[in-house]
């Protein structure tokens, strides 16, 4: 599992990443060949065990992105040849970051076109389990996404969004939320079916079979609002799956929306519970 800007706040201190070398916005040089041997043939693992699920399980958009980046088996990927890429396809790139940031510089560089990717790579015994964001959950379950002009698109209005959030009581954390259900463990309907393209899915081989094919998890239409106040485990899988028509219809329902009112409405009420199944819920 990861955490998704806001929850917690950012704390240096208990953080893994090497902050020390980090710019004023929090950025690192990536320094690929400090990466040792024993890293990439981590990375290949990872990526060779993710590569097969995704190719069943995965939204046809994540799979173009991969495709489209060049992403392979072979090692951890330089920045700067994705970077190329990206800005040929949608104008965006990737900065490479210590971990985890604070909540301001994030919304800051996504507005700016810029995603944060961590450098560092979690250790073997940590192949099923991660707390903190490592450049494999970044890198794979993020980036390829961001070759898509629509999810793009989205990308910066959510980090244009950041401003309105941190000035309102309980702002933060309703659009904590809308990235923790919708970016990191969103479902899409498709012709083949309900597909994953969430990151924190996609780069987790446990919950890329489980949040399709267990019974356990309710799996919701997407509803802005219901998003917006429901509460969510970073401990453990979902116990709530939303799933949207498309990507144009989250960067429409996002776009056409002032989260003003709903921060003002909604901020300061308990949230919804992450299992709860409430009357208007219409099932995906």
């Amino acid at each position: 599992m990861v955490e998704p800007p806001g929850v917690p706040a950012y704390a240096p201190g208990r953080l893994r990443g090497d902050y020390s070398k980090a710019a004023a916005d929090y950025t690192v040089a990536q320094d690929w060949s400090s990466y040792s041997a024993e890293e990439h043939a981590l990375w290949s693992l990872l990526y060779r065990r993710q590569i097969e699920l995704i190719a069943a399980y995965a939204a046809p958009e994540v799979l173009s992105g991969v495709e489209a980046l060049g992403a392979t088996g072979g090692g951890i990927p330089r920045f700067e040849e994705a970077n190329q890429i990206l800005a040929a396809m949608t104008g965006w790139r990737i900065v490479a970051v210590p971990g985890l940031i604070p909540d301001r510089d994030f919304f800051n560089h996504l507005a700016q076109c810029r995603f944060p990717v961590t450098v560092w790579l979690r250790h073997p015994e940590e192949i099923d389990y991660l707390v903190e964001p490592d450049v494999f959950h970044d890198f794979f379950g993020h980036v390829p996404l961001l070759t898509n002009p629509v999810f793009a698109r989205f990308m910066r209005a959510y980090g244009e969004a950041g401003a309105k959030a941190l000035a309102r009581p309980g702002g933060l954390r309703m659009l904590a939320r809308l990235y923790w259900y919708m970016v990191e463990f969103g479902l899409i309907r498709t012709q083949r079916g309900l597909r994953v393209y969430g990151a924190g899915i996609l780069s987790s081989k446990g919950e890329t079979v489980f949040s399709l094919e267990s019974t356990q998890p309710r799996r919701w239409r997407f509803d802005l609002l219901r998003v917006m106040r429901t509460d969510y485990r970073i401990d453990a899988y979902q116990q709530s799956y939303f799933v949207l028509d498309s990507f144009e219809q989250l960067f429409d329902a996002c776009y056409q929306n002032d989260f003003g009112p709903i921060y003002e409405q909604y901020g300061a009420q308990p949230a919804i519970a992450p299992d709860a199944c409430l009357p208007e819920d219409l099932p995906a």
